[in-house]
This record gives structure tokens, C-alpha cells and sequence, in this order.
């Protein structure tokens, strides 16, 4: 799909990041852009620097995205384009002891229950209600409606300690990327997937010098984090190239996580 002022795009998460950086890349190319995302200051100070629309939206709740989707419509017209990057992790043990008291505590269902919730419930709610809407439009090169990426990890395939519900959550969002594409291949819209390694994003970024020194070397190479501007371009590349359908490629400089 040549991306260009006829497309909208929606991107969850877009106020930071990976979403921020393809909101960027997009919008440069000529999209138009909606960003879903929680922090307003963000959300709204892109939206205005892009020439796009902000949406506040909980991936969550039913509603909220109901709203967005209407929102962002209304205001850009149906989107070719849905990237989902909204989405948590917390480094949680499945189980835990106390090293003072030796108390033993399980890892909470509601815990592991909240990091389904957002990555991958999340995903698919938006990867639904995309493709519902794209299927009103007209087919265009190649009979395509639209492209739908989504963002998992490379946890999906190595998680490490404490990453129980995260690795959980990314490894099903890449395993239901080929079923929604062929759920999907007869409406012309594509669906793929992206495994992110260790990229330098606002949340990572918080960690000691010492901390992301050493997860750097850990790269074969290049031995640095990954770019979000890199993400970005395989985004764009995936859109543009229509032979990319039901695919989730790791982008992680030939990294292979340990175990902690």
C-alpha cells in the first residue's frame, strides 16, 4: 500500500515510543494520523506537531476504543493503516520468597490477568474493530483494503525471568497473526507482526548508564539499542510491500535473550 495523503492511519500507543516514532514516519510520507493513547499532554502535543488527531483511550475498555475509532473517523476518514503499540510489562516472578521473612507468594492472577488484558486483549480489540471498518472501503492496487501491524516482543520467543505473563501475552499476539491474516485474506487486508528487541524508548531510557551499557553489549550487533526510528521503518516498509502477509519478524540485531 503506497502510503500518501489518501491514507489514515491509527496507531495505539502513538504519543511515545515506538508509536510516536511511526506516527512520525507516517505523517512524513503523508498520512494522516490518529493517535490512541492515555497521556493527553503527549498525545495532544504530537497530534498538533503532525497535523493529526489525539484520542484518549484505554485499549481495555470497549468503549473507549468504540469512541476513538468514531473519533478519529469522523475527523481523517476510515484508516488503510492500524499499528498496535500500546501495551505494558512488569518483571513479576511466578513465584516469590520473602528474602527476610521467607514468606512465599504466588504471582497474583489479577496481575498476570491485567498484562493479557492490555497487550493482547487490547491488540485484538483494535485488530477487530479495524478490519470491520476497513471492509467498507474500496479495494485499491492489488484488491488491498488495508495493512494491520501489530507489536509483540522478542520475549514471545525467549522470555526471560519474571516475564511469565509479558512473554505470555506477546507469544499469543504472534500466534494469532497468521489465523487473523488468513481470517482476513479474502478482504485484502494484511496482517503482520513485529518482535522488537531492546529499543531505546522513554521507559527504557529510565534505567541506570550501567544498566543500558550492559544490555547494549548484549547485542551481537550492532552492539547498541535498537532505534525507534528503525521500528518505524520496518513499519513503513511492511505497509508498501504487499508480499508481507501473516508474518512476525524479530528486529533485534541477531539478539537471543538469557534467561535473566
Amino acid at each position: 500500500m503506497k502510503i500518501d495523503t489518501t491514507v489514515t492511519a491509527v496507531i495505539t500507543g502513538g504519543a511515545s515510543g515506538l508509536g510516536e516514532a511511526t506516527a512520525r514516519r507516517l505523517a512524513s510520507a503523508g498520512a494522516k494520523i490518529a493517535l490512541f493513547d492515555l497521556n493527553d499532554e503527549k498525545g495532544e502535543a504530537l497530534a498538533r506537531e503532525i497535523g493529526g488527531v489525539f484520542c484518549k483511550v484505554d485499549v481495555t475498555s470497549e468503549s473507549q476504543v468504540d469512541a476513538a475509532f468514531s473519533k478519529a473517523r469522523n475527523a481523517l476518514g476510515q484508516e488503510r493503516i492500524l499499528v498496535n503499540c500500546a501495551g505494558t510489562g512488569k518483571s513479576i516472578k511466578t513465584v516469590t520468597r520473602d528474602k527476610t521473612t521467607g514468606q512465599i507468594q504466588p504471582l497474583p492472577t489479577i496481575a498476570f490477568d491485567s498484562t493479557i488484558q492490555i497487550n493482547l486483549i487490547g491488540t485484538f480489540r483494535c485488530i477487530a474493530k479495524s478490519a470491520a471498518g476497513m471492509l467498507s472501503l474500496d479495494p485499491r492496487e492489488e484488491d488491498e483494503r488495508g495493512v494491520i501491524i501489530n507489536t509483540a516482543s522478542i520475549a514471545a520467543q525467549d522470555g526471560q525471568m519474571g516475564q511469565a505473563a509479558y512473554a505470555a501475552s506477546k507469544a499469543a499476539i504472534v500466534g494469532m497473526t497468521l489465523p487473523i491474516a488468513r481470517d482476513l485474506m479474502s478482504e485484502g487486508i494484511r496482517v503482520n507482526t513485529i518482535m522488537p528487541g531492546i529499543f531505546s524508548t522513554p521507559l527504557m531510557n529510565a534505567a541506570s548508564e550501567k544498566v543500558l551499557s550492559a544490555l547494549a553489549l548484549s547485542v551481537p550487533f550492532p552492539k547498541r539499542l535498537g532505534r525507534p526510528e528503525e521500528f518505524a521503518s520496518l513499519v513503513a516498509e511492511i505497509c508498501e510491500n504487499v508480499y508481507f502477509n501473516g508474518e512476525s519478524i524479530r528486529l533485534d540485531g541477531a539478539l537471543r535473550m538469557s534467561a535473566r
